[in-house]
């Protein structure tokens, strides 16, 4: 496995090593970028993608699109998420090193999503993770994710476990169904003044808080993958409410991420997300999915997520929401009839 260190990863964007010339430009990809940053290298990854991502490209033509005519990234084509169900979404023709897949019921379509260079991942879920919860190896993480573990190709249990090894602390580690020993753990860990992540399945938290009962003020409750079909969904702030009664905390944070997607956006509660500087949300007139809305409008969610360099970084995917001013995000529900995902929805 790559590990790359750095502040930042500089790519070298080649179709695959297989083509007799090489398309290369090197952009620095984890940065905190300013706006024009951001701008130019959306763009040069929009056209990086339409010339070699065959399923994007033949979208965008489609549209009838120019891709040289696009001067901003909010004039990007958004291809409908769905896509990764029924095709090799992949910008270039190497091999995959990993294939993740969402999780779904029995017959339901899955997306594959082949990540042809897994150290693109790492490094993005790495850097967003510490930007927002401070050094790994400062922390103990917990994860009660049995419906993940439970299955191949969840993308979750690989960040997860790849976090879970580089805090370096012998405490951090999955819990399935043994809620009694991770109320333990939890007490042991509140007493020995730990910093404690715990990352769990919404069903499964609330399976645990219905039993136990723990008062842990400085706990980090992490929320993410919804009800996965085992529970009765319910409105987030009912929902945050019965789990900090349960942990004894004053908010629920929670992950927003997906099979599609390379990055993750988190919210430290409320249910407002936000995301890593290479990630950007915007909202799509659910009436005309080519318009995008202003900031407190509720329409489909787009993602713009440039670690996805290698598969498709603009993405309109099922979930409603709205966006503010300070670029922040929430999650309103998702379009009727549309798969449970692994990502975290709840009804509001």
């Amino acid at each position: 496995m790559k590990v790359f260190g750095g502040k930042y990863r500089k790519l070298n964007f080649k179709c695959c090593y297989l083509c007799p010339v090489e398309h290369l430009f090197s952009k620095p990809l984890f940065l905190d970028h300013t706006e024009k940053n951001f701008n130019s290298l959306a763009i040069d990854v929009f056209r990086f993608q339409v010339q070699h991502n065959p399923v994007y490209g033949s979208f965008v033509k489609g549209l009838r699109k120019d891709p040289e005519s696009v001067t901003n990234f909010r004039e990007i084509p958004f291809m409908p998420v769905e896509f990764f169900k029924n095709h090799r979404v992949v910008s270039g023709e190497r091999p995959p090193e990993i294939v993740f897949s969402s999780s779904g019921t029995t017959g339901m379509i899955q997306s594959r999503h082949e990540v042809l260079d897994v150290s693109v991942y790492e490094e993005s879920f790495r850097m967003a993770f510490e930007r927002f919860y401070g050094p790994t190896e400062d922390l103990v993480i917990l994860a009660l994710l049995p419906s993940y573990l439970e299955r191949d190709g969840s993308s979750l249990i690989y960040m997860v476990e790849d976090l879970i090894q580089r805090t370096g602390n012998a405490d951090s580690g999955y819990f399935l169904y043994n809620h009694e020993e991770l109320f333990h753990t939890l007490n042991r860990l509140r007493e020995a003044g730990k910093k404690v992540i715990l990352i769990g399945v919404t069903y499964a938290l609330l399976d645990f808080v219905e039993r136990f009962s723990i008062n842990f003020p400085e706990l980090i409750v992490m929320e993410t993958g919804g009800m996965k079909g085992k529970r009765k969904e319910m409105i987030r702030e009912e929902l945050h409410q019965q789990l900090c009664v349960g942990f004894g905390v004053s908010a629920i944070h929670s992950e927003y991420g997906m099979t599609e997607l390379l990055s993750q956006a988190y919210s430290s509660g409320k249910g407002i997300f936000r995301c890593p500087p290479w990630m950007r949300i915007s909202i799509r007139d659910i009436n005309d999915p080519l318009s995008l809305l202003p900031t407190g409008v509720t329409g489909g969610i787009n993602v713009i997520d440039l670690a996805n360099v290698y598969s498709c970084s603009f993405l309109a995917t099922q979930d409603l929401g709205k966006t503010h001013d300070d670029g922040s995000f929430e999650i309103i529900g998702r379009f009727d009839n549309s798969d449970i995902r692994g990502c975290n929805l709840l009804v509001q």
